[in-house]
């Protein structure tokens, strides 16, 4: 039985950091509208991409993209997390136990979104439909799953860095930074193929390694790493290889995001000593309970509504084209003048959504037990190929077979949708007893 945001509130341990909690729900929400107000849709149904249309823009993804403060915020809670369950059964082997823990909020919503709109998708292609706005809407929603396939990768690998980081401290994070750096030195300077791609390691666990350090306290300077990390980003985005935007553009050589660059990684340095540096001012105001009822409630919807975003947006551009309203040009002052009301249309089409799917996001009962290490991990790593491979397919031409690059693997949407699905058992099967569940 779940617990209410009052309930939770009043059971709130007066030693709970509650800043994270704030920090966890304000980086999905950014992200969410970021994701709305970057749609650009035309009158013909193409979806483009509003600060490529208006390059200027771009440099408020400087502040936007705040996906590095969420794996930051991953990191701690993780470190936090995997602690509790050592001191709690020691001597017992709890990497299966903790993988579950982490995982089960994240990957029970995730597979029924899959599995929601792969029927959808097979249902509208059989009808002959897929092209237009329906077939854009295909291809776009499942993009925003490379943050989950990424997160997932982090829980694996929390274990084995959080010990390299009780030995070595801010040394194991030097270390990732360096292999970082080392990575685009072989990109852009040695042109060695597909190095590019360890920084999907790299960049997003250096940042979780963050995390770390701010569990034991030991980012003391924020205000110097806030500044190291904004020089960083400005000088290799003004006299390096890098663009402007820290997130991806339509038809760029080079992306900041895909694969993750230095450039993003000294941005991720600079988002989170500024988060920092606000800790204090924030957690006068989270000490009033009306406002820590707020994150609460919110914080158990976070990832529901962040699968369901691009769903709800789309449907608000779908409804408008089928009643026959016209769609102004993007970027135009009609385009703009139109944004409140698609931006609260996005957002009461997501509530509803969520009040339809949230119960899959609500933690199962029962008491934590070992189970196999080797199982859990090995069906995190297909579920994590699995929604990368979603992620860079998209749902069309699922009949068709169409596939596309991942990691330098040709993947289908099929053959990705198997993996998530197989890791997913694999995971429920590391249970003590191998019992498979998804009930709400």
């Amino acid at each position: 039985m779940g617990y209410s945001a009052s309930e939770m509130a009043a059971a709130t341990p007066a030693g709970r950091d509650r800043y994270i909690d704030l920090l966890r729900v304000a980086s999905l929400g950014t992200v969410v509208l970021g994701h709305w107000l970057m749609a650009a849709v035309s009158a013909d149904g193409r979806i483009g991409n509003l600060l490529a249309l208006v390059p200027e823009l771009q440099v408020l993804t400087w502040g936007l993209q705040i996906m590095p403060v969420f794996f930051f915020v991953g990191g701690f809670s993780h470190a936090l997390s995997y602690r509790s369950l050592v001191r709690r059964q020691p001597g017992t082997p709890v990497y299966a136990v903790f993988l579950r823990a982490r995982l089960q909020r994240l990957l029970r919503p995730t597979l029924v979104f899959v599995l929601v709109w792969a029927v959808l998708a097979l249902g509208i292609q059989l009808a002959g439909g897929g092209s237009g706005l329906t077939g854009a809407a295909l291809r776009l929603v499942t993009q925003p799953l490379w943050f989950i396939g990424i997160y997932l990768a982090m829980v694996a690998f929390t274990p084995p860095l959080l010990k390299l980081h009780e030995r070595y401290g801010w040394g194991a994070f030097g270390a990732l930074v360096a292999a970082a750096g080392a990575v685009d030195l072989l990109r852009f300077g040695a042109g060695v193929p597909y190095a590019e791609f360890l920084n999907f390691a790299f960049v997003w666990l250096a940042v979780h390694q963050l995390g770390f350090l701010r569990a034991d306290g030991r980012i003391t300077r924020p205000g110097a790493l806030a500044a190291a990390g904004l020089a960083g980003a400005v000088l290799l985005v003004g006299f390096g290889p890098y663009p402007l935007s820290m997130v991806g553009m339509p038809g760029e050589k080079v992306s900041n995001m895909a694969p993750p660059t230095f450039a993003l990684l000294c941005h991720g340095l600079w988002l989170t000593g500024a988060v920092e540096l606000l800790r204090r001012p924030a957690a006068a105001r989270l000490a009033r309970p009306r406002v820590w009822r707020t994150v609460l409630a919110a914080n158990g919807i976070a990832m529901t509504a962040f699968l369901w975003h691009l769903t709800a947006m789309l449907a608000v551009y779908a409804a408008q084209l089928a009643v026959g309203l016209a769609l102004p040009e993007p970027a135009t002052a009609a385009w703009w003048a139109q944004a409140p009301v698609r931006l609260v249309l996005a957002a009461l089409g997501t509530a509803a959504l969520v009040a339809l799917f949230r119960r899959f996001e609500a933690p199962a009962a029962g008491r934590p037990s070992p189970g196999s290490g080797p199982l859990a991990a090995l069906g995190i790593v297909l579920c994590l190929l699995g929604v990368l491979g979603l992620s860079t397919t998209g749902l069309g031409g699922l009949l068709e077979g169409r596939t596309a690059v991942l990691i330098a693997v040709p993947v289908s949407a099929p053959v990705a949708i198997g993996m998530v699905l197989g890791g997913w058992l694999l995971v429920e099967r590391s249970r003590p007893g191998g019992k498979v569940r998804l009930r709400g």
